[in-house]
């Protein structure tokens, strides 16, 4: 109608759209800083387990001594968590995440100085572990996902995610590598309470628990396994890392599964589906001779599903709660994560001490995995605006 009027009358046309290209390039570079961050955390974590064998003969405390000092390590770890996202939605995630990386070269440039439980409990479990805890992801998916749009959200929370596989992939054969050239010591310095009423949110956390029980458990004692079944120490590093190259694909599937025509899947059944996955996997492990192919196939099969998890899970307490608070919200979740990682780190040792080798705690392992598959079924997982009916 108001093209019949005349130039002078017309009505100004709105204003042209700013480009949104230097947005885009911002929020790029905030996914690599934050997957960088990740992969330095989880990649000098993860790798730790190469040298649980060289720490007994360096201070003769025993397996079961050590194990301790790393499953402190995952309870701290998560105790961190809700403490860095409290602080970090108050102060801004910079400084919190700067601190953390900090803690994690020193303690881990402590270990080989370390020859009492307790030395190692300071060293692994608090400094170590906890500067990883202020850099987790509690703080970087909350960071990411203040700045990404809702149906983007689940995609960054897997490129994140990703990006610590992927130090977990490039650090273990670095470790093992510089171990053989220059000693274990030199290899491990290179590596250098809300809403708990909710049901749906106890379930969630019931899950993650077992999601750290069983990521603590192969982190720690895979290396254990593999001189176990009589294998080189070399096939222990390639399985670490596999696991990591794997959990690079998994994780960005699980983005794109999250993003997937404006959120068609629902987080709970992902995630059922993914500890139901695992639970085949150990199974299948248990009844296959213990090859190196059989060892790192395996490793492949349950890399892609290692921690898959932790974007929905977010996910889920986003949508549960809104992202205001998420930090803290989901670092509680992480909490009980790292619960469950402190059973299957030290546990892991004990089962070698008791029963001599570790077939109880892969049985463990699977019949939690079902038993998390199971207790996502309940969850009541709120509609996004404008979803479309979820599959």
């Amino acid at each position: 109608m108001n093209d019949t009027l005349p130039a002078a009358d017309r009505p100004p046309a709105p204003a042209p759209a700013a480009p949104d290209g230097p947005r885009r390039v911002a929020f790029g570079l905030v996914l690599l800083a934050a997957a960088g961050c990740f992969a330095a955390t989880m990649g000098a974590r993860q790798s730790m387990g190469l040298f649980l064998g060289d720490l007994n003969s360096h201070t003769g405390l025993g397996l079961a001594n050590i194990s301790l000092a790393f499953a402190f390590g995952q309870l701290w770890w998560g105790l961190t968590q809700p403490v860095a996202g409290i602080v970090a939605d108050r102060i801004g995630a910079g400084r919190v995440i700067a601190a953390g990386i900090v803690l994690v070269a020193l303690g881990t440039l402590m270990i080989p100085l370390m020859r009492s439980t307790g030395g190692l409990i300071l060293a692994i479990g608090v400094l170590a572990a906890g500067g990883a805890g202020l850099a987790g992801p509690s703080v970087l998916m909350a960071a990411t996902a203040r700045l990404t749009d809702p149906a983007r959200r689940g995609l960054a929370s897997g490129i994140v995610n990703a990006g610590g596989s992927f130090g977990q992939f490039l650090f273990a054969p670095i470790a093992q590598a510089v171990g053989s050239a220059a000693g274990w010591a030199a290899a491990v310095q290179t590596l250098g309470l809300a809403a708990l009423a909710d049901p749906s949110y106890r379930l969630l956390a019931a899950g993650f628990f077992v999601c750290g029980f069983h990521v603590a458990f192969i982190a720690t004692h895979l290396p254990g396994v593999v001189a176990a079944c009589g294998l080189p120490p070399a096939v222990g590093a390639w399985a670490i890392a596999v696991i990591g190259l794997a959990n690079i694909a998994g994780s960005l599937a699980m983005g794109w599964a999250l993003s997937w025509r404006g959120g068609r899947w629902r987080m709970k059944s992902l995630l059922a589906g993914v500890y139901l996955a695992r639970a085949v996997a150990v199974l299948v492990f248990l009844a296959l001779p213990k090859t190196a192919t059989n060892l790192l196939v395996f490793s492949a099969v349950i890399g892609a599903t290692y921690l898959s998890t932790v974007p929905p899970t977010a996910g889920l307490v986003a949508r549960f709660f809104g992202p205001a608070h998420l930090a803290t919200l989901f670092g509680v979740v992480m909490l009980a994560h790292q619960l469950g990682g402190f059973l299957g780190a030290y546990l892991g040792g004990r089962s070698v001490e008791w029963t001599g080798g570790y077939e109880a705690m892969w049985v463990a392992d699977a019949v939690l995995a079902v038993a998390a598959a199971l207790l996502h079924l309940p969850i009541r997982e709120p509609r996004p605006a404008g979803a479309l009916r979820p599959a």
